[in-house]
């Protein structure tokens, strides 16, 4: 890497460090007390993550790819980093229902401006072939983010409360990713360009990209997948803390695992995303989702519940990074903006009403059953849809 690539790789590593890693896995990790304090059920307590992201990923998710592609990601990076730190603040002061769905609208928006669209077009404007090794080492920002924060969330809530907590989490969003994307190069110098591909391929018109059959058949695939992950992920430390009787320590311990085995999963699928097909890479990333969840869900043993996060973590650790490798590979990158701003405003809404869907089948059931069935069989026909994409060779 070169010294700028080098700078790129590690703003994209802090910004998703902090505004996926701590902030969108670091709020799940608050939903107990939450619980506990206001009395509100499972399904209101993931109502606003779910909310929020249906009411933001339509409204801005396209037009934030179309800034991105028209003015580059550094200035929408810096919004949406002030915009996730400022949301954690005020939700930790909250003292009413309409709060609550009043800042995570802005946790949303924040996520939408800062967090994988715009990094994923930083990358992609300053890596080719090597573009898989680059979004598996900024993606690390993630796994280590939500690998540190359910330690750092309960070691902060033991000595001020979780309501300073997670204010604390906020400042330190906005503190570790603002200075880097302020002074972050948005292309390489002409000079020092990616090279282009050893055979071009025209890039297809995005009017072109919305009639291809790929396209529907990766935003569908990625919509179930995201669907099982958010669905999974937002009620982990409810299914650990008040069904399964774990205490903080405990839970903490197995939701860090899960996060480290990611870290794992995104250099292993990035390494194999720049040798193979990406389309394997994504399929064996959607089976590794589908998998994880029956064990959660039989899970009696400590040893059983550390297979989990071993199986999950990996899925994870390639989920959101896989996206964005293959819709490049399929349609190129100079619409890349605007084809992830689509797609992941579908991901958006998968990843809203799954958790929300999940929570009502807990709440008007005896278990956690129903809700993981479905996730499961989610992942599955997601894992379909991909294996009907058409397969291009990245090596």
């Amino acid at each position: 890497m070169t010294r700028g690539s080098t700078r790129v790789t590690a703003t994209a590593f802090s910004a998703l460090f902090s505004v996926v890693g701590l902030a969108l896995y670091g709020l799940p990790l608050y939903y107990d007390f939450m619980v506990r304090e206001f009395g509100w059920s499972r399904t209101v307590v993931t109502s606003g993550n779910a909310l929020s992201k249906l009411v933001v990923g339509p409204l801005f998710g396209f037009a934030a790819g179309w800034i991105v592609d028209r003015f580059g990601p550094r200035r929408l990076m810096m919004a949406g980093i002030v915009m996730a730190g400022g949301a954690l603040v005020g939700l930790g002061a909250i003292s009413s229902l309409w709060m609550f769905y009043a800042f995570y609208l802005l946790n949303a928006l924040g996520y939408v401006c800062g967090g994988p669209l715009p990094n994923q077009v930083l990358l992609s404007n300053w890596f080719d072939r090597t573009r898989g090794r680059a979004m598996g080492i900024a993606y690390l920002g993630i796994g280590i983010g939500g690998a540190m924060v359910p330690w750092l969330a309960h070691w902060l809530t033991d000595l001020f409360g979780w309501r300073i907590s997670l204010q604390l989490l906020g400042v330190l969003v906005v503190v570790v990713a603002l200075p880097l994307v302020y002074l972050v190069q948005e292309r390489p110098p002409r000079e020092a360009a990616p090279r282009p591909e050893a055979v071009p391929v025209p890039a297809p018109s995005l009017a072109g990209v919305l009639r291809s059959p790929a396209f529907y058949l990766l935003a569908f695939g990625s919509m179930c997948s995201i669907a099982a992950v958010g669905g999974t992920n937002q009620h982990l430390k409810l299914f650990l803390s008040l069904d399964r009787g774990y205490s903080q320590g405990d839970a903490a311990r197995i939701i860090s695992l899960v996060l480290t085995f990611s870290i794992a999963g995104r250099l292993i699928m990035g390494w194999l995303a720049d040798r193979t097909s990406r389309k394997h890479v994504m399929l064996l990333v959607y089976l590794l989702v589908a998998g994880a969840i029956p064990i959660l869900l039989a899970a009696s043993s400590a040893r059983a519940m550390y297979i989990f996060a071993a199986v999950f973590g990996l899925g994870l650790g390639g989920e959101y990074m896989i996206i964005p490798l293959v819709a490049a590979e399929l349609f190129g990158v100079e619409r890349l903006g605007r084809i992830m701003g689509i797609v992941l405003t579908a991901d958006g809404v998968a990843e809203a009403t799954a958790p929300m869907l999940v929570g009502y089948l807990r709440d008007v059931g005896s278990s956690y059953n129903a809700g993981f069935i479905t996730l499961i069989g989610t992942a599955l026909v997601g894992a379909l849809a991909i294996a009907f994409l058409p397969i291009r060779s990245s090596a």
